[in-house]
């Protein structure tokens, strides 16, 4: 009775350890998201966008070319840019 006893407290024991340490060292954000805003030339169209892998792409429509530009979904900062011009 002894032996089950300490068994059933130390298991008690491991997953409120557990818990607490889970608690007090968590990973996540707790701040509140903040306003970020990316500028695009003007008269820009924007035709789609994707979020993935911690970036946005964002296909543009500009003077007739169409351009693919990737942001850091975090910061917004530009990451590349690929213009797609037709052939003359």
């Amino acid at each position: 009775m002894v032996i089950a006893s300490a068994t059933t407290f130390l298991a008690v024991a491991f997953v409120l350890g557990v818990i607490g340490y889970r608690l007090f060292h968590w990973q996540g954000s707790t701040s509140a998201p903040a306003d970020l805003s990316a500028t695009q030339p003007a008269g820009a169209k924007v035709l789609s966008s994707a979020v993935g892998d911690g970036r946005i792409v964002l296909t543009i429509e500009i003077g007739g070319a169409i351009e693919l530009r990737s942001f850091d979904l975090n910061t917004l900062k530009p990451l590349g840019r690929v213009r797609l011009e037709p052939k003359p």
